[in-house]
Order: C-alpha cells, then sequence, then structure tokens
C-alpha cells in the first residue's frame, strides 16, 4: 500500500498547506478507486433504471417504496452489510398521477401543457368549467368571492411577463467562477431581523393555502390552475393540497407552462368568456400519516468499526420528470461509490454507511428525522407555533441532546447539485477540515476538482448534521442547466444527466470516504452555532 504524506506531494505540486497539516492519502487505493470507477461504472446503468423503470419518486408514493426495494436489493447484491429501510413518523398520505390533460375550448381551442401538484385530488373523468382569476393576497381576500365560484375553473396565479435568457441553459464553472467561491462571503447584517421576516412570510403562506383549499371546496369550484415558476414551456411543479390526513386536499389544482398560462388571463381582461376542460388522472394511494422510509447500508468497519463515515443523498423527487438530476444523479454516485469500494476489496477502519433518504423535498424530513434519532437534536418545542415550522426556522429550544453515538461520527458527504461534475468542496466554515480535504482532492486534480471553500451551502441533507455540530459536505458541483431547465421540472430526466460527470463524482466520493475511514482521527469538528 503506498501512503504519501501530503506534506511531500503540496511541495511537489507548488500547492501549500498550513504548518503541521500533514495528511495521509492512500495513492495505491485512490488508484483502483479511479479504475473501477472509470473503465467498469455501473452508475449510468443505476441512473437509468431508477429514472426509467421505476419513475419519478415522491416520498411515500408506490413508485417510492419500489426505489426502497430496488436499491435495497442492489446494496444485498454487491455484498454490503446492516442493509434495510428505517421508518420516520407521520409523514403523510401517499399520492400518485397517471395522466393529466388541459384544453381551451373558449374563445378558441387549443391543448395546454399542465401537470398536476402533488397531493392534490384527481378529477374523476374530464370536467368543463368557465376559468375566473382570483387575486389573493391575504386570506381576507377570499370573501370577495363568496358565491361566485361554483363549477367555475379559478385561475391563481398573477400573469408573468415573458424575460428571454441571456446566458447559455446548460455552464460549467470557469477559473473565474472557480476563484470567486474562494472567497468568503460575509453573513448578512440583520440575521435575525430576516429570519423573523421569513417565518413570518412561511406562516402567512401556508395559513393561506389552507385557507384557500377549503374555500375552493366549500364554493364548489371545479378546477385550479396555477402558473409554472419557468417560462419556455418548463413545467415546474411541487406540492399542493395536503399530504396530511384529515387536512383539505382543496379541488384538482394543475401548474400550466406560463406561455399557456398567460394567454388565459389577457384574454379575462378583455371580457371574454374562457371555457376549459380538464382531466387530471390522481389519486391518493394511502389515507393514514404514513411513515416515510430511508434506505441504509454499510461497508463494516475494523479496528474502528463503531465509528461512522456517512455518505448520502436523497432518492425523493418531485414527480414532473423522473428526478434524474434531482436527486437520482446523487443517488445513482453513492450507490457506485458503494459498489467501487466493495469491488476494490475496501477495509476501512471505520464503517461506511450510505443513507438513501426520503422527505427532503418536503424539508430535509428523513435526514433530520436520522440525524435526532442516532446523534443529536434539540428539544421539541412546546410552542405551537414552532411546531408548525420547518425544523431550519426554529428557535433553539434548549441544550443540545446527544445520543452515545455522537462522539463515534466523523463525516457526512452529500451530492443533491444535479449531475455535473464535482470541482471542490464547501467546508461549512471547518478552517481544520480544509487542509484535509486540499490532500483528498489532490488526486483528482486533473479531473477538474481543484477548491476547497469555506462558504457554507446549505438547502439540502448535509444540513442537518451541521446544525448539530456534526461535520457535514456538500460537493461544489458544475450547475449544467440544474438551475436553468431541469430543478423540480419535467425536463428532470436522464437525458439532461451527464453520466462521465457522474463518474467522476463516484471515484471522488468513494476517495474521501475512505480516506476518511482510515484515518487516526475523526475529522475536526467546529463550534455549534444557535441563533
Amino acid at each position: 500500500m503506498k501512503v504519501i504524506k501530503w506534506g511531500v506531494m503540496a511541495a511537489c505540486l507548488g500547492l501549500a498547506l498550513s504548518a503541521g497539516a500533514e495528511e495521509s492519502v492512500d495513492l495505491e487505493m485512490v488508484g483502483k478507486i479511479r479504475q473501477e470507477a472509470f473503465h467498469r461504472s455501473q452508475v449510468a446503468d443505476t441512473l437509468q433504471h431508477l429514472t426509467e423503470q421505476i419513475g419519478p419518486r415522491l416520498t411515500n408514493s408506490p413508485n417510492m417504496a419500489k426505489a426502497n426495494a430496488w436499491t435495497k436489493g442492489k446494496f444485498t447484491e454487491w455484498g454490503l452489510a446492516n442493509v434495510h429501510d428505517e421508518a420516520f413518523a407521520d409523514f403523510g398520505r401517499g399520492w400518485e398521477f397517471s395522466s393529466a390533460s388541459l384544453e381551451l375550448l373558449a374563445p378558441r381551442t387549443a391543448p395546454l401543457h399542465a401537470v398536476p401538484k402533488a397531493w392534490t385530488p384527481g378529477t374523476n373523468g374530464p370536467v368543463e368549467g368557465e376559468a375566473i382569476a382570483l387575486t389573493l393576497k391575504t386570506k381576507a381576500d377570499l370573501d370577495k368571492y363568496k358565491g361566485k365560484l361554483r363549477g367555475k375553473i379559478v385561475l391563481l396565479s398573477e400573469a408573468r411577463e415573458y424575460k428571454p435568457g441571456t446566458e447559455p441553459a446548460s455552464k460549467r464553472y470557469d477559473e473565474a467562477g472557480l476563484n470567486d467561491l474562494l472567497n468568503f462571503s460575509m453573513p448578512a447584517a440583520g440575521g435575525a431581523e430576516a429570519k423573523a421576516k421569513r417565518i413570518k412570510e412561511y406562516r402567512e403562506r401556508i395559513e393561506l393555502v389552507k385557507a384557500t383549499n377549503e374555500f375552493l371546496v366549500s364554493e364548489g369550484a371545479a378546477a385550479a390552475l396555477s402558473i409554472s415558476g419557468w417560462d419556455d414551456g418548463i413545467l415546474r411543479v411541487g406540492g399542493g393540497g395536503s399530504r396530511k390526513a384529515g387536512e383539505s386536499v382543496g379541488v384538482p389544482e394543475l401548474v400550466v407552462a406560463a406561455e399557456h398560462y398567460n394567454p388565459l388571463l389577457r384574454a379575462l381582461e378583455r371580457k371574454e368568456t374562457v371555457r376549459l376542460r380538464l382531466n387530471s388522472d390522481a389519486r391518493f394511494t394511502t389515507q393514514t400519516n404514513d411513515p416515510g422510509y430511508n434506505t441504509i447500508a454499510e461497508l463494516k468497519g475494523s479496528s474502528k468499526a463503531d465509528e461512522v463515515v456517512m455518505l448520502g443523498a436523497h432518492m425523493d423527487s418531485w414527480h414532473a420528470g423522473t428526478g434524474a438530476s434531482d436527486n437520482g444523479a446523487g443517488v445513482a454516485v453513492m450507490m457506485e461509490a458503494m459498489r467501487i469500494l466493495k469491488a476494490v476489496g475496501a477495509k476501512p477502519k471505520r464503517t461506511i454507511r450510505v443513507a438513501l433518504w426520503s422527505g427532503e423535498e418536503q424539508g430535509l424530513i428523513g435526514s433530520t428525522d436520522y440525524v435526532a434519532r442516532h446523534f443529536a437534536s434539540y428539544p421539541e418545542p412546546t410552542d405551537p407555533a414552532q411546531k408548525e415550522l420547518r425544523p431550519e426556522l426554529r428557535d433553539p429550544t434548549g441544550p443540545l441532546q446527544k445520543t452515545k453515538d455522537y462522539g463515534k461520527f466523523s463525516a457526512y458527504f452529500n451530492l443533491d447539485n444535479g449531475s455535473g461534475k464535482i470541482r471542490g468542496i464547501y467546508a461549512q466554515e471547518n478552517q481544520a477540515a480544509m487542509p484535509i480535504f486540499k490532500a483528498w482532492l489532490a488526486p483528482f486534480n486533473d479531473l477538474g476538482a481543484t477548491i476547497v471553500t469555506s462558504r457554507n451551502t446549505g438547502s439540502t441533507d448535509h444540513i442537518p448534521f451541521d446544525r448539530v455540530g456534526l461535520p457535514g459536505f456538500q460537493f461544489v458541483q458544475d450547475r449544467l442547466d440544474y438551475g436553468t431547465q431541469v430543478h423540480h421540472s419535467d425536463l428532470d430526466t436522464y437525458d439532461h444527466a451527464s453520466p462521465d460527470d457522474l463518474k467522476q463524482a463516484a471515484a471522488i466520493i468513494a476517495a474521501f470516504a475512505y480516506q476518511a475511514a482510515m484515518r487516526e482521527e475523526k475529522l475536526p469538528r467546529k463550534d455549534v452555532l444557535q441563533d
């Protein structure tokens, strides 16, 4: 086994590390990982099966159950240990849809591009009705429409001006962009006030949605339409209705392409009668608040087997596309990393554990629950207003409560920014980890993975770890068309993924997991911040 000291390698490559920050890198194992990842890859096959044979994976949907079962089968086939699903309580009902259609019947005829919001009811066959536009800023605005909605198809969104794009739809980091990431962004002033504003807006939005659902049902509206969040015919869709049993699911609601939605409002402004026909073959597959499930598997450690290094990605997706970039890509990479380690005969000191999360799209639910039960959490709030908030919006309610395994945790690595290649890693302000990551990235500099930035990044499953003081990290990735075409859209399909980039990512993550599992010490931690 060839192990080199990073201090020597840094000198050879003209890179600098702080004094005393030597890090051992097993280049022999890195070579084996690269060979397996680049010449015998299964990552594209994994992603294709997940997206084209299973399809979209809304949490608690039948397809999510298929994905849990299939990934467990692959982990078992590859010889991993402790393969199982782990439940998190009370997620809500299952839901799926088979087809949807929307037609303009008057003042002219035309097919319109639309797809239902998740957790909204189906139409039980085609329904027709006249369109009426609603302007709803607060719950009080609902009163203006009493007695006016029976049998109507309501338009809930305002028109949006089309703005042509000025940048390429798909983009990779250039040197200037990577260098910019190396500059730390100071936290904005007024953080407490900004958080309070976000909480207020979040509560008002949730309350308005609930009130609107109930109002449309009570007033006998036939269905509702909303505008897609993106232009160019792309359907960007999330949830509507309610996944929770006992709450109103409202009326059938479809998201409509912006260029098809705006003309409906203009016709109404011209005082024309707009008549529509829609059909949403959507259904709830369960009627109770059922648990969701994360899928877990391990490569058992040896001398430090009770300590753990974790890899993870969320397997749940929205339903308009097939969840390829968000986040089948991350799932396929993490699965491939585990397959590679097993295939090359890795014998890590620490246990390497992979988690395929569910409920990420609804607020990091699966990973948050896992961290709370296995490692640490803050006490549950007793204030009902706080309990309604997503965990990242809650105020701290007391000292951090740690489990016996808190001290045995080394690191968590996450992938969830599309299928673009890894260009580096966000250190989450963990300064002590930065020279370690520079050493681990060095054997992959020739593949474009070069930077370690001290910046934080959020909105995905490393955050529950980071929030309780555990080292949790997300990689810097080329964005490709993640933020312009595919994120939560009907274009999030296999054809928009980059198989070569996924091979590169799998090799890097397998190497990071192995190096973390072989270090004498666990990865350094930073202080827990409470705001």
